[in-house]
């Protein structure tokens, strides 16, 4: 009996050192599963508001993307161009002429390049100018700067006759839009033999640029 005894109070022991040891591991785990389960909220709700900050510094950084600072500087407009002409024949020279200025006055750069389209008003319709010369590179028109070209036509010697010029009309190059002058050359045009027009338009830049 005393043998009996001290058996089971031996496997009492080990029963008791056996649940002991499976609550200390339980408890492990459960601290290890719960520690990042009290960490997912805090880390979800830093996340979007730190990621937000971040991507409206990039974009107060950055400005505009290269594609806007592109589109900035395109084709001048006829809106944001102030058109003007005067007279500029030089004595001695074969042909009369009159110089057209673009002045940019948009509030921003803008590209300009090639021939404007002239048309002479007449009391016998409208005279078309032809172009002459070559085209330069487009050049980039500042704002407030100017750019000119030049308008060239015969001068009108016959005592009376020919057509008598009424209005100036500029379309500015690749643009539909036009605008009407009063014509500040010589009053009339000659008389022609309808093999062409006596009137010649050059390529912007051709009058001098000012600025």
């Amino acid at each position: 009996m005393r043998v009996n005894k001290f058996a089971i109070a031996i496997l009492s022991v080990v029963a008791g050192l056996s649940l002991t040891a499976c609550q200390n591991d339980d408890d492990a785990a459960t601290a290890q599963d719960g520690s990042p389960a009290a960490s997912a909220p805090s880390s979800s709700n830093a996340g979007p508001s730190s990621g937000g900050s971040d991507q409206g510094a990039a974009k107060d950084s950055a400005g505009e993307s290269p594609d806007q600072v592109q589109s900035a500087t395109g084709k001048c407009r006829t809106d944001e161009l102030e058109v003007t002409a005067q007279d500029s024949t030089i004595g001695g020279d074969e042909d009369n002429t009159v110089a057209v200025t673009f002045t940019n006055g948009g509030g921003r750069d803008c590209s300009i390049a090639g021939f404007a389209g002239v048309d002479l008003e007449t009391n016998a319709g409208t005279v078309s100018a032809e172009r002459a010369g070559e085209p330069a590179s487009a050049t980039v028109l500042k704002d407030g700067e100017s750019i000119s070209f030049s308008i060239s036509y015969p001068a009108n010697d016959t005592g009376g006759s020919g057509a008598r010029i009424t209005g100036l009309v500029v379309t500015p190059p690749n643009e539909t839009k036009s605008v009407t002058l009063d014509w500040p050359g010589a009053a009339s045009l000659p008389v022609t033999d309808g093999s062409g027009s006596p009137v010649r338009v050059g390529p912007i830049g051709s009058a001098g640029q000012g600025g």
